[in-house]
């Protein structure tokens, strides 16, 4: 894990509900909720500034955080988070407790590298990203900001499944029974267009069929 955690003052709600989040809004400040690690739930604030960069500043879900409540400080990392559909304004945000030990479940981005090395490409092929992210165990401590597909020597029907990715230790696809597939290398439209083209009548054959 490379992105930097950082850091949150926030201040602890007596109050839950829509009522009491309502009012918290108003006053510039998110509501949210810490959880997990065997303790129960704490409902705080936060500055809604400080959320609204670090939500939209890209590697949100994959940071850990430290939430300093009144002075007591918690490691975290983000859960989930309720943007309003029309502004964007950060709603609500839910914390998962972070221990020594812990083991989360998080979605990692994909990286494709090497596509000039790629034959298929080379010749019109387009590549299919099939996943964009993929779902993850891992030691919280050790998220790694992406996994990456390399693509040189792939061809035009080739298939990259999840047992190519050369994946750090400890990290394990959360769907685990089968070699799912990230991404295809398909042949473009034009080459499509161009292969009908040559073979009208197999076509004609099928939808009589």
């Amino acid at each position: 894990m490379s992105h930097d955690t950082y850091e949150l003052k926030a201040e602890a709600r007596e109050k839950v509900g829509k009522g009491s989040a309502r009012e918290v809004r108003r006053n510039g400040r998110v509501p949210a909720v810490i959880y997990g690690d065997k303790q129960p739930p704490l409902a705080i604030s936060l500055p809604y500034k400080e959320l609204f960069y670090k939500i939209h500043g890209g590697g949100f879900m994959t940071t850990i955080a430290t939430i300093d409540v009144d002075g007591k400080k918690f490691e975290v990392l983000p859960k989930d988070y309720q943007l309003d559909p029309v502004r964007d304004f950060p709603m609500h945000v839910d914390f998962l407790r972070i221990g020594k030990d812990s083991v989360v479940t998080v979605a990692i981005p994909v990286h494709f590298i090497n596509e000039e090395k790629s034959p298929g490409i080379k010749r019109g092929g387009t590549l299919n990203v099939v996943r964009h992210e993929v779902e993850f165990t891992v030691p919280a401590h050790a998220i790694p900001d992406f996994i990456t597909v390399d693509l040189a020597g792939t061809d035009i029907g080739d298939s990259m499944h999840i047992s190519a990715v050369t994946l750090p230790a400890g990290v394990k696809p959360v769907i685990s029974d089968r070699d799912f597939t990230i991404a295809t290398i398909a042949s473009s439209s034009a080459m499509k267009s161009e292969a009908e083209g040559e073979a009208p009548e197999a076509g004609a054959e099928a939808e009589t069929e």
